[in-house]
């Protein structure tokens, strides 16, 4: 039909404006947070761009499903106001045949946030991790940058070298303040050169300064040399972590349903069930009256999008406490919205008022006498 072309091309052109602007809004926000992660030693600074990238793709889902919902209010309020539904209506159209050429067109958009919900989205957050625990895990002298004073992984040295040399194997006026085991030292050298060993990797210090105390005494012990090496790292490289449960693939959740599990597992289907209940939602709430406030029914619109997203991290969350069951949670949340969302539906697609509902009985005659 003409009416579903016209309509479908409306809402295309609606969907790509409204997906680009909030595209571009959260890739500003991300870079914002990340370059603020990267100043404190989070991510490498030279991973910014693609950290950001994995963090937005791991925002496609709900940034679809909300331009797809924003599109959908934009369209048939814009048709309300002027007056192109009357015409609609008045062809023996309702409400509710609007969600056959929806459907045809969102369709796309549910397999695509399917994809990015199952698939992408544990990908993007494990290469998010992967990238923080690499810069987190590099060795002491990796963190050490020429002319700045660094702290270590454990927080027990402070490392300044004034340049380097030699593909950086080599330094000159080295300064390390390092507290451990109840002591406090001060090492200064001219040079020094990083050395691997057997026992692991030396820091070879020449010519230089070592200065003693202990913690809550007077005593302090000066000493100088020649040649002298502190171990900066051992030869083992791996290290235990515990793998976050939002980096786990779908089907590494489904082979253990544990509660943190089902959780997890809430919220990605939560996000494919959402986006269909919204399109719903969407074509009920758009029914407004064309004299009315033009931003009442957006308003309202964000409030129940805000709404239910809360109640999907909410959900997780009961789920991973074990307060709720699964299944419970998927019937209680999606399944509510979608009945109701049905009913606000059926409710503009047949005209139905309170008044016609519950009539009012009529007024008995007065008895004159």
């Amino acid at each position: 039909m003409l009416f579903h072309s016209s309509l479908r091309k409306e809402l295309s052109r609606s969907f790509g404006a409204t997906l680009v602007v909030l595209v571009t809004v959260v890739m500003t926000m991300t870079l914002i947070r990340t370059l603020g992660q990267a100043s404190r030693g989070n991510f490498n600074p030279s991973d910014v761009t693609l950290v950001m990238g994995y963090t937005v793709l791991a925002y496609m889902p709900t940034l679809l499903t909300m331009s797809l919902f924003i599109a959908i209010i934009a369209t048939l309020s814009r048709m309300y106001r002027e007056s192109e539904m009357v015409i609609w209506f008045c062809s023996g159209k309702g409400l509710s045949t609007l969600l056959s050429p929806l459907m045809r067109f969102s369709w796309p958009v549910f397999a695509l946030v399917a994809a990015l919900a199952l698939l992408v989205l544990p990908w993007s957050n494990l290469r998010i991790e992967n990238l923080r625990d690499q810069y987190e895990q590099r060795g002491d002298l990796d963190r050490v940058e020429p002319g700045q004073f660094q702290e270590s992984g454990n927080g027990n040295r402070v490392f300044f070298v004034e340049k380097t040399t030699e593909g950086e194997v080599t330094g000159s006026n080295v300064f390390i303040a390092s507290t451990e085991r109840g002591k406090e030292t001060v090492t200064s050298a001219r040079s020094g050169r990083i050395e691997l060993l057997p026992q692991g990797q030396f820091l070879m210090l020449s010519n230089g300064q070592r200065l003693e105390s202990t913690v809550g005494a007077q005593n302090l012990k000066v000493s100088d040399f020649e040649l002298y090496g502190t171990k900066i790292s051992s030869n083992v490289t791996g290290y235990d972590s515990i793998t976050a449960v939002d980096t786990l693939t779908t089907l590494e959740l489904l082979e253990n349903l544990t509660p943190l599990h089902l959780g997890e597992l809430s919220w990605r289907l939560g996000l494919m069930f959402a986006a269909i209940n919204l399109v719903i939602i969407g074509v009920a709430i758009s029914s407004v009256n064309p004299r009315a406030n033009k931003s009442a029914n957006v308003v309202l619109a964000l409030f129940t999008f805000v709404v239910y997203f809360n109640l999907l991290k909410l959900g997780q969350s009961w789920i991973a406490a074990g307060l709720l069951s699964f299944t419970s949670y998927l019937l209680l949340l999606h399944g509510s919205v979608f009945v109701l969302a049905t009913l606000w539906l059926a409710k503009g697609h047949n005209n139905w008022h309170w008044k016609n509902l519950f009539p009012r009985r009529p007024a008995s005659p007065e008895v004159t006498r």
